[in-house]
């Protein structure tokens, strides 16, 4: 019994006061607000006791653990509840209606954005810039998104109806209603997206890797140093960030198209809501893109930078001196109408002592004349004055009389001209009419025809003045230009045969994909040629060449080279003569075996994808060396000597040219 006892008081509580101090004999009890009572210990009152438990012992050697000790754990515990959620639900769903977005993306939409990224790592003609590869893809994979949307919606809409009826059918047997597939639960959903996140992941990095190869192999190809700066990261969270803002805005014009359906459907049927609805907002889409945003945006401030820098002049270009020349003081045009580009042209003109200096054969002052844009009001005008500027000079006095197709703001390729005046010992005349202030692309976009109609009518013009002159006294009337003045050449005349007779040469470096004659020699070339460098009628008048030393003799030798000669230049790799709207949906020729020099083998063709690779493919094409891209270097030095040659010019003249040409530097 007494040890019942003892174990009895061993595990019941104890009683203790509330506090361990015995209460001083001044302590004053505290009261309870309202009541006298006090409620606090005093001399009076016993002190209130409390159960306690039965003390621990403490181990000396065991410190209590603090709260930065628990702090991992509790991040671990944290981070592991976030994974589990992620698992169970890797998508976001919209708490309430009230959102304005409420729809994650379609699973589908993302595979095919997914996929359209990945087509747009495939090379094409030129190396690019990692940076422009990010714009590439983003815009791509916008594209591949919305076309995986629209396939899914259509799905949606041509078997829901017909899948809810079966439905509905079955509804009574239970048996039958498992069978049929319905929409996949969070389950099944949750493992459709986690898949798609590993091999989306591991695919594309490893389609970066081989995007990074392929761009070496063709900067290899384009003797180019293969050293490529290929931010991976950076180009999928660029595409990424690019492909988001245009979902974004596709969304929005999707949320305002349903909300003005809602807001017509309070006056109108519904049907005629959703038809006005549709064509209203397909209306503000498409005229406020290319009206507000292109044309009063894009090109608007293109035109002000564009009509500020027709007012300059390129550093060291200073007013001719030779009253020869168009802007001098014995000149029909003034200094300040001829333009940036006019000044350019006109303001280095070569003197006779430079031209001495390389042929080391007597040389005379050559004729430039050029004609501004404010120099004339219209087309016609500005041909008539170009001619009244030419007889001044006695421009058709000389050996030869060239017209030049000019670009953009009236760019005439120093490289294009001068070699024609070493040739002949200056004893030459070059004309040129500027049609715009745009640059070339601006120009290539919205005024190309006006190049077309510019140079016509100076070709006619400067031809009507020319056929005045006895046949045996004419000088050689030959045309050249390149890119957008190749065109406008090409645009002066009727075709090919036409061409023929009415000039007795011609240099076209670079012609767009557009150009007519170009077009017509294409589409008719021999059998076996490729469309790279075609071979016209085994090259009686016509020959194209990419490497002119060699590409020149390939039809056959100079004696079945008749005249006049047409030379043109055409790089297999320039992006500027191959694109066409076309590209969106058809497959081109030009990726038809055999392939180009300078074109990898990787490159291939895709729906879409190839358009706006080869649009980009524009923008860098004079990046990279002559002759590839858009570059064409001093490849007329070879033309014009095949041509236009002077009488006693040799082969190793034209090597001497070459080679000074390829060591000077442009003036402009």
């Amino acid at each position: 019994m007494g040890q019942a006892a003892d174990d009895r008081l061993t595990t019941q509580p104890r009683a203790e006061p509330l506090d361990d101090t015995e209460p001083s004999q001044d302590t004053e009890p505290s009261y309870d607000a309202g009541h006298s009572r006090p409620i606090g210990p005093s001399r009076h009152t016993a002190s209130p006791v409390r159960a306690v438990p039965p003390r621990r012992i403490r181990f000396p050697d065991r410190a209590p653990t603090p709260n930065s000790a628990l702090l991992p754990h509790r991040v671990r515990r944290r981070a592991l509840g976030c994974v589990r959620r992620f698992l169970r639900r890797p998508y976001w769903e919209a708490p309430s209606s009230s959102y304005v977005v409420r729809r994650w993306p379609g699973l589908t939409a993302m595979c095919c954005a997914t996929l359209f990224f990945w087509l747009s790592l495939t090379p094409s003609l030129v190396p690019r810039p990692w940076l422009l590869q990010g714009v590439i893809g983003g815009i791509t994979a916008a594209i591949g998104y919305a076309i995986g949307g629209l396939a899914e919606w259509l799905t949606r809409l041509a078997f829901g109806p017909a899948y809810r009826r079966v439905r509905r059918r079955h509804m009574l047997r239970r048996h039958v209603l498992r069978r049929l597939p319905g929409r996949p639960g969070p389950h099944w959903r949750a493992r459709a997206w986690l898949a798609y996140y590993t091999l989306s992941t591991v695919l594309t990095i490893a389609a970066l890797s081989w995007s990074a190869d392929a761009q070496r192999e063709l900067r290899r190809l384009q003797e180019m140093p293969e050293t490529l700066t290929w931010h991976s990261m950076m180009i999928a969270l660029l595409a990424m960030a690019i492909c988001f803002a245009l979902v974004a805005i596709g969304r929005a014009v999707r949320l305002g198209t349903r909300a003005l359906i809602r807001l017509l459907g309070r006056f109108v049927p519904r049907p005629l809501a959703i038809g006005v609805g549709l064509l209203v907002s397909a209306t503000v889409v498409v005229f406020g893109t290319r009206d507000v945003v292109f044309d009063r945006g894009i090109i608007d401030v293109a035109a002000r930078l564009a009509e500020k820098t027709d007012q300059s002049t390129k550093d060291g270009i200073v007013r001719p001196g030779s009253p020869l020349v168009s802007g001098s003081s014995a000149s029909l045009v003034r200094w300040g109408e001829l333009g940036y580009e006019g000044r350019n042209f006109t303001g280095s003109s070569l003197t006779p002592h430079q031209i001495a200096t390389v042929t080391g054969k007597r040389a005379v002052q050559p004729i430039r004349v050029y004609i501004g844009q404010e120099s004339a009001p219209t087309f016609t005008s500005r041909a008539a004055l170009a001619v009244r500027e030419l007889e001044r000079t006695g421009a058709f006095d000389r050996d030869v009389l060239a017209i030049a197709g000019t670009t953009g703001r009236g760019w005439v390729n120093s490289t294009d001209a001068e070699p024609l005046e070493y040739i002949h010992g200056g004893n030459t005349a070059i004309v040129a009419v500027q049609y715009s202030y745009l640059p070339s692309w601006a120009s290539f976009m919205v005024d190309k025809e006006q190049a077309g109609r510019a140079t016509r009518a100076l070709v006619k013009a400067v031809r009507a003045r020319w056929l005045r002159i006895p046949v045996a006294e004419r000088p050689k009337l030959v045309v050249f230009g390149e890119s957008l003045g190749a065109y406008g050449i090409e645009a002066s005349f009727d075709g090919p045969d036409d061409m023929l007779a009415k000039v007795d040469g011609a240099l076209l470096a670079g012609p767009p994909n557009f150009s007519p004659i170009r077009r017509e020699l294409t589409s008719h070339r021999d059998p076996g040629s490729p469309i790279w460098r075609p071979e016209y009628e085994k090259g009686r008048h016509f020959r194209f060449a990419q490497w002119p030393k060699k590409d020149l003799a390939r039809p056959g030798p100079a004696a079945t080279w008749r005249t006049p000669r047409v030379v043109y230049l055409q790089n297999a790799s320039d992006a500027i003569v191959w694109w066409s709207p076309g590209l969106a949906l058809d497959p081109p020729r030009w990726l038809r075996e055999p392939l180009g020099p300078d074109i990898t083998d990787e490159v291939n063709w895709f729906p879409l994808v190839t358009f706006w690779q080869t649009t980009v493919d524009m923008a860098v094409s004079y990046g990279v060396g002559a002759p590839h891209g858009h570059r064409y270097g001093n490849g007329s030095v070879e033309g014009w000597a095949a041509v236009a040659p002077a009488k006693g010019w040799t082969k190793t003249d034209t090597e001497e040219l070459r080679r000074f040409m390829d060591q000077r530097e442009a003036p402009y």
